[in-house]
């Protein structure tokens, strides 16, 4: 909010803003600070030493204004990179517009209290899942570049280098030098790892540095650097330090290597065991194909010795020989069959012909039949059926005649003739 004393008719001068700011600072009062002491200026024959004190987890930094006896008195000697504790006033100077803090106690932290922040800081991050195997990708096989992060013309950067091209000599790298410990270590590690990360050519990334003390080491179990890790898409080996040397970026990292030899022996394969592997299954797979060829050419063999396959003929003529005799034998059943039916026909055909009208009227009888009215013939069963007039047809043996019926004593003889009923 502006405050209600001025307006555009009445501002402050900027004396006064500072002036204002001076007394919010001032009522501050003396205040603990902690950070990493980044530079240091004590020039001889001055009576003020002057200090720059970062913030490791972000990138702000104040000047520290102490006397310079304080600073020569202080044991251990600060130094770049140390970590401490000051008991200072902020103060606003008015002229220059510029703060800093004027302190009057320097505490340097001991390595008691750097291992315990740095393992409220593991149990931290590990509460978060940020250790979780399940988040470890894994590296290629044989990467198309690999990202070196190391410091310049270091014994890692060497080591790292000389035995990954000892096992593949092919294998390019793109190497980022940046500071390894010190007040500039974090962020420049930080701007290295998101600029590898960024390249599509490099597929895993190294982040190497020989052993050192503890606080030469605590670069490497920063939490800034610690989530940018966690955060990158490349896949990340951390190679810091010895065996015994465990910073919590091991932790992080995708792949955790003993030492940068380690990790030089893990970044690509070796060209000699790969080329005896391929050797070792070139000579498996010729092997496996002899033995399917000899097992192929056995059963064909064995196939081909059969007597199916030695003599084909000589079945096909058996075969043959079978049909024929079964060709003659469904012949010779036939016709006895066809035999045997003829003659039942024919002794059936003799009994009809002894049974039927034929043979009858062969002995003298005759079939008379009648006409009626809608010209049907009917066989005549009686007189009554032939009133006088009737027509008559009379069937003998060899043909037939036709009468007409009359009384007895008016019948005359001859076809189509009258006759006696």
């Amino acid at each position: 909010m502006t405050d209600p004393a001025t307006s555009p008719e009445t501002p402050w001068p900027v004396r006064t803003v500072a002036r204002k700011v001076a007394d919010w600072i001032n009522r501050l009062g003396d205040v603990w600070v902690e950070g990493q002491v980044t530079q240091i200026s004590n020039r001889p024959g001055t009576g003020t030493a002057f200090i720059t004190l970062r913030d490791p987890a972000a990138d702000v930094s104040m000047t520290v204004t102490c006397p310079t006896g304080m600073l020569r008195q202080h044991q251990p000697p600060l130094s770049d990179g140390a970590r401490v504790i000051l008991h200072a006033r902020p103060v606003f100077f008015i002229n220059r517009g510029t703060l800093s803090l004027r302190a009057d106690e320097i505490r340097a932290v001991g390595i008691g209290e750097l291992l315990a922040r740095i393992e409220r800081l593991r149990k931290l991050l590990a509460a978060e899942g940020i250790f979780d195997p399940r988040r470890k990708k894994r590296p290629p096989f044989l990467p198309h570049t690999v990202g070196l992060i190391t410091g310049r013309a270091s014994a890692a950067e060497h080591d790292v280098m000389v035995n990954a091209r000892a096992r593949w000599p092919s294998v390019r790298f793109r190497v980022e030098n940046v500071a390894v410990q010190g007040a500039l270590a974090v962020p420049q590690i930080v701007d290295a790892l998101g600029a590898l990360d960024r390249d599509k050519n490099v597929q895993v990334v190294v982040i190497a540095r020989g052993g050192g003390s503890v606080e030469d080491l605590l670069p490497f179990s920063d939490e800034t650097l610690l989530r940018a890790v966690s955060d990158c898409r490349t896949p990340v080996l951390s190679a810091i330090g010895h065996e015994q040397d465990t910073p919590l970026l091991d932790h992080v990292a995708d792949v955790r290597c003993s030492t940068p030899t380690d990790a030089g022996k893990r970044v690509v394969p070796d060209i000699a065991e790969e080329t005896a592997r391929v050797r070792q299954l070139r000579d498996r797979a010729r092997r496996a194909l002899h033995g399917w060829v000899d097992r192929e050419r056995r059963l064909l063999d064995a196939l081909r010795s059969r007597p199916v396959l030695a003599d084909p003929l000589t079945p096909l003529e058996q075969r043959s020989a079978q049909v024929s005799m079964l060709v003659e034998r469904s012949r010779r059943a036939v016709a006895a069959l066809v035999a045997a039916e003829r003659s039942a026909l024919d002794h059936t055909r003799a009994r009809l012909t002894t049974l039927g009208p034929a043979a009858t009227l062969a002995r003298g009888y005759a079939v008379v039949q009648w006409v009626d009215a809608e010209e049907n013939p009917r066989v005549l069963r009686s007189t009554a059926e032939a009133p006088d007039g009737t027509r008559l047809r009379v069937r003998v043996s060899d043909g037939a005649v036709h009468a007409i019926a009359s009384a007895w004593g008016d019948a005359s003889g001859g076809s189509g003739a009258e006759t006696g009923s």
